[in-house]
């Protein structure tokens, strides 16, 4: 006796599963470029001038704020001196793990031979930190952009 089986109808996606692999393809996606455009730059910035950065007296921070998340903090600030060369103004952002409570205080500091590349203190005692925190919340990030996108492709 031979069995004839039913023809198997093909999946169709629901748009809901659409939806949600766009929505996390443009959020994550999102985050990842925002990593790359704000906070890796300064990040590689202090990198090069980690061992010569010194005070710079007439140097200030002329915005700054930090906010913190659970135990992430995310600083950004302008910076801004006037050498002989002309004025530099910098805005720089910092992302960073700690489980700080209360305010930063912060001196500018610059290498002599580039003072365009201002940075802060906090920044260099924190760079180890920043270093690590930037590259779990970015493989965090590519994975779930990655995820998102191969949502989307699936099917």
């Amino acid at each position: 006796m031979q069995m004839n089986p039913e023809p198997v109808a093909p999946l169709r996606r629901r748009w809901g599963d659409v939806l949600k692999s766009l929505l996390g393809l443009l959020l994550f996606g999102g985050m990842t470029i925002a990593l790359a455009v704000y906070t890796l730059p300064n990040l590689v910035s202090d990198w090069q001038v980690r061992g010569s950065a010194m005070p710079y007296a007439d140097a200030r921070v002329t915005q700054g704020s930090c906010s913190s998340k659970v135990f992430i903090h995310v600083c950004n600030a302008t910076l801004s001196v006037q050498s002989k060369s002309g004025r530099y103004t910098r805005a720089v952002n910092y992302v960073f793990a700690d489980f700080h409570t209360g305010a930063y205080t912060v001196a500018v500091m610059a290498d002599p031979a580039r003072p365009e590349l201002l940075t802060t203190d906090l920044a260099l005692s924190t760079l180890w930190n920043r270093t690590i925190t930037a590259a779990v919340v970015g493989l965090l990030l590519a994975g779930l952009t990655l995820g998102s996108l191969l949502g989307l492709l699936r099917g």
